[in-house]
């Protein structure tokens, strides 16, 4: 009876145990565009059936349906097909809305779902959004974790210390899955800014340039320095070429790329596209990379020999949903084991998802909650589920570039990330902070005098650089301890923009970054900080004027410079008219005193002075009349005229007449004697443009051109000044005036009569250091600009190259370099035609050489002269005989009492009575 009742046991068991291999069937839904979804499934099905020490003799059969990318109804359909087919489970690999249509089907029939989310073309996952199950029943288990995304991008926000950034995410990305991020970084004060991508990346940037002003594009190239890319890894190495090739991105831009599927090939790609440092958080799996990679063979599962070993490199090129689709046939056949185990299998017949009268499966819960509580170690590390039915174990590595001499090139795992422990590790950048130990820059420069000349160099060694802007350079070298490489720009230019909107020049070496730094006379503007960045500057700008000093004209006649040529000769002319007026007049009046006198004397004698108040003395004769009034106008005096009304009339005007031009002559002469001390005459732009005898220019196509362009035509410019400065300077597109080089426009100041607009450094040591001393420097300030060094736009250097400019300019130091190139007592003295000297203010000899040349003209004219009437006088006396005087008789008598003389002369030449000439003498 005992025998009897164990053979039936066996027969039923075996019987049981036949039944089962019938009904261990699963179901697989994957979407057309999965291929390797499909490929995983029946790899682990195939290998799992081979395996005896798993399922023991039993055997597991599939069915595989595919659907339209996330089609919820086509879903939903092919499920109730396998239902009907008697699935044990359902596995399937799909999108968000063909999930959350599935949960509801496999709630309602009690069909155990494992679901691994995929994500759309390489984007980035966002949580997916399940429907409640009706009586909390659940029979949905995530086997991929939830998306902790988010989690990752707040901690790396917080450990970089970001205050503000821009979050790049494409179309496929769902922007509801920003929320619960958004709103931890609103609460933390966090500025975040969001742009979609589209597919046409290029065509992003494209209208980026058209629809943004230069001002709008400034501040978007800031806001890019910070950014996360919640991208496709193509769309994203696609996307920071174009930010770097559009010079949008810098040396200091910091781009983090958060996606849990990015291969080593797609990051070193996307490192070494990238400008500046690169920090990249995907999903890691610690079981296969960080243990030795062999099959792991257990009691109820193991692992393809295809996927554990590293020569075939399967595994490598399998997606992270792949993988988790491997390890959910894993779970299963875990399941499966346990059940037949324990003997509690339950067979399911075929459900009719349609009728209405279809129960679900009995057996469901029960399945459920084996695969539920049970665990294994897979492809993707150790899967279990909670009670929130998904599957918690995730974990991320941060990987990432840091500055240094290569950019971007080393690539390594700086920290590690996980749902329970967080973050190990440390992000902090690796930025220069206190040394550029081991660095090599990149130096392009310009010659430019004092700031950057060629020293002497030995034969066969590189070409060596000296000038003020090389100290420069070498006290930071010094300082922080980097080396440098040295160039010349190629087409002898600072760098200007060109129509095409490219620069040339140091600037546009920058730009193509071919070089990381820019030295020599660079001047700080707008313009060029649009496209590059500056150090603070390490010397004052300004522009000058250097012009030939004016040649010192002697004119030994310039004290007649007062008074013009015609005043000159009307005042010549007025002394003889106005003596022979006085003539006319006092002998008039001579005339009617003779006539008064004639009637009481018979004498022929002439009377030859008059009683007072009537004939002046001396003044009876022409030359006499105008000695007088020549006497009156050098203010020297004369005899008297006072005769007639008449007489006094007119002296009295020439009296006034002799005041009035002589103190005018005195006021003109001491202001034109200081007016001919003073500098020469240009000394501003606005001298400058006023005049027309010096021809002026600058140099084409620099920082000066491009200020006096927009200076002239500006239409808000009051002053006219400047828009005639530029109608000069421009003059046939600036062939007319302006030159090629700051040295042609040296030398053509040197050489000819031109005044040369440049830098007021360079133009002060060019007149410094001229041979012949022959030009200076005017001009005012131009504006509160510096000279900088340039470099690329958000280089790393350029915070650290600041602050060691300013420790040099509050040490004293660039005043010292300054001296060495800048003396104040150099070859030629600036100073002495700024400021007038001491002995400037006394009047030299050639002032008053006219004056000595008048009085040595007058001195040997009265030789001449007196010659003349000594030769006249000693050849009369030799014509005529010489005379007896015979004194007949003296007497004393005058009107008055007093005594008085008369002579008697006998003519001896006649025998008629001698002529009596009375000579009368006062003796007072």
């Amino acid at each position: 009876m005992e025998l009897l009742v164990l053979s039936l046991s066996l027969w039923i068991l075996q019987s049981n145990t036949v039944d089962a291999d019938s009904i261990i069937h699963i179901g697989a839904i994957f979407e057309e565009n999965a291929l390797r979804d499909e490929e995983v499934f029946q790899l682990a099905i195939s290998d799992l059936s081979l395996s005896d020490d798993v399922l023991q003799s039993e055997k597991i059969t599939h069915s595989i349906k595919l659907i339209e990318p996330n089609n919820p109804f086509q879903a939903v359909q092919e499920a109730c097909e396998l239902m009907n087919q008697g699935i044990l489970a359902l596995v399937t690999s799909t999108g968000c809305a063909a999930a959350s249509a599935l949960q509801s089907l496999t709630d309602a029939m009690h069909i155990p779902h494992l679901y691994v989310q995929r994500n759309g073309e390489g984007s980035p996952r966002t949580g997916c959004h399940l429907n409640p199950s009706p009586g909390g029943q659940r029979y949905t288990l995530a086997a991929r974790p939830p998306v902790r995304l988010n989690d990752v991008m707040l901690t790396l926000v917080e450990e970089l210390r970001w205050q503000k950034f821009i979050i790049f995410y494409d179309t496929e990305y769902d922007i509801r899955g920003l929320q619960v991020f958004l709103d931890q970084t609103s609460r933390q004060g966090v500025d975040v800014a969001l742009q979609r991508v589209d597919r046409n990346i290029s065509q992003v940037f494209t209208n980026l340039f058209t629809t943004m002003r230069t001002e709008e594009l400034n501040k978007y190239r800031d806001t890019l320095r910070r950014a996360i890319l919640l991208l496709s890894p193509q769309g994203a190495h696609t996307f920071i070429q174009q930010a770097v090739e559009t010079n949008l991105a810098s040396k200091d831009s910091h781009w983090v790329f958060v996606n849990e599927e990015i291969s080593d090939t797609e990051i070193l790609e996307l490192t070494h596209s990238a400008l500046g440092r690169m920090t990249v958080a995907r999903q890691i799996f610690p079981v296969v990379k960080d243990s030795p990679l062999h099959c792991i063979r257990h009691n109820n599962h193991r692992i393809s020999s295809l996927l554990c070993d590293p020569q075939e490199e399967y595994l490598q090129n399998l997606e992270v949903s792949n993988l988790y689709l491997y390890d959910s046939v894993l779970m299963l056949a875990n399941a499966f084991y346990r059940k037949l185990e324990d003997r509690k299998w339950h067979s399911m017949a075929s459900l009719n998802c349609i009728r209405k009268s279809t129960k679900p499966w009995n057996g469901g819960w029960s399945m459920l909650e084996t695969i539920q509580k049970g665990n294994i170690t897979g492809l993707t590390g150790l899967m279990d589920f909670k009670d929130s039915g998904s599957n918690s174990h995730v974990q991320f590595e941060i990987l990432g570039s840091s500055f240094s001499e290569s950019f971007g090139k080393d690539v390594k795992r700086l920290a590690t990330w996980d749902s329970v422990h967080g973050l190990n590790g440390s992000l902090k950048e690796s930025r220069i902070e206190n040394g550029m130990q081991g660095v090599t820059v990149k130096v392009v420069t310009l010659l430019e005098d004092p700031f950057v000349m060629v020293a002497e160099n030995i034969l066969g060694q590189p070409k060596r650089y000296k000038g003020f802007s090389m100290d420069v350079l070498d006290a930071l070298a010094k300082i922080l301890g980097f080396k440098y490489e040295i160039y010349q720009v190629a087409d002898s230019k600072y760098g200007s923009q060109l129509p095409n909107g490219s620069w040339n020049g140091m600037i546009g070496e920058l730009i193509n970054k071919r070089a990381d730094l820019a030295v020599s006379a660079v001047t700080i503007t707008p313009e060029r900080e649009n496209v590059v960045d500056f150090s603070k500057r390490y010397l004052d700008y300004s522009v000058g004027i250097l012009i030939r000093k004016p040649e010192e004209k002697i004119n030994i006649f310039s004290l007649f410079a007062p008074f013009d040529l015609a005043v000159w000769a009307c005042i010549a002319a007025a002394i003889p008219v106005v003596g022979v007026l006085i003539f006319l007049l006092n002998r008039l009046q001579t005339l009617r005193s003779s006539s008064s006198s004639s009637a009481s004397s018979t004498s022929s004698a002439v009377t030859q002075n008059a009683p007072p108040g009537q004939t002046p003395v001396g003044s009876g004769t022409l030359h006499s009349a105008i000695w007088i009034v020549y006497g009156a106008f050098v203010q020297q005096g004369g005899d008297s005229v006072a005769g007639s009304v008449a007489l006094r009339i007119v002296m009295g005007s020439w009296w006034l007449f002799t005041l009035i031009v002589c103190s005018s002559y005195t006021a003109n002469l001491a202001a034109y004697l200081t007016v001919s001390r003073m500098d020469h005459a240009i000394r501003s732009f606005q001298d400058l443009s006023r005049q027309i005898e010096v021809d002026y220019g600058t140099v084409r196509d620099s920082a000066v051109y491009d200020y006096f362009k927009n200076k002239g035509t500006n239409p808000l410019e009051q002053d006219s000044t400047y828009a005639e400065l530029w109608r000069t300077i421009s003059g046939n597109s600036g062939l007319d005036f302006s030159v090629s080089s700051p040295s042609e426009g040296i030398r053509k100041a040197k050489k000819t009569t031109y005044a040369f607009l440049w830098d007021m450094a360079v133009l002060e040591y060019a007149a410094l250091t001229d041979d012949e001393c022959t030009v200076t420097v005017t001009g005012n300030g131009m504006s509160s600009k510096g000279y900088g060094i340039a470099m690329q736009h958000g280089s790393p250097y350029r915070d650290l190259f600041s602050q060691k400019i300013l420790e040099l300019q509050e040490k004293g130091d660039l005043d010292i370099l300054k001296q060495k190139w800048w003396p104040r007592t150099g070859r030629c003295d600036l100073n002495r035609h700024a400021s007038a000297q001491p002995d400037g203010r006394s009047l030299k000899l050639h002032s008053f050489a006219g004056v000595f040349c008048i009085l040595a003209a007058g001195l040997l004219l009265a030789c001449l002269v007196a010659g003349m009437e000594t030769w006249w006088n000693g050849s009369r006396c030799h014509r005529e005989q010489p005379k007896e005087v015979t004194e007949h008789r003296v007497r004393r008598t005058g009107p008055r009492g007093e005594d008085t003389a008369t002579l008697y002369f006998k003519d001896p030449a006649t025998d008629a009575s001698p002529d009596l000439v009375e000579l009368q003498y006062t003796q007072l």
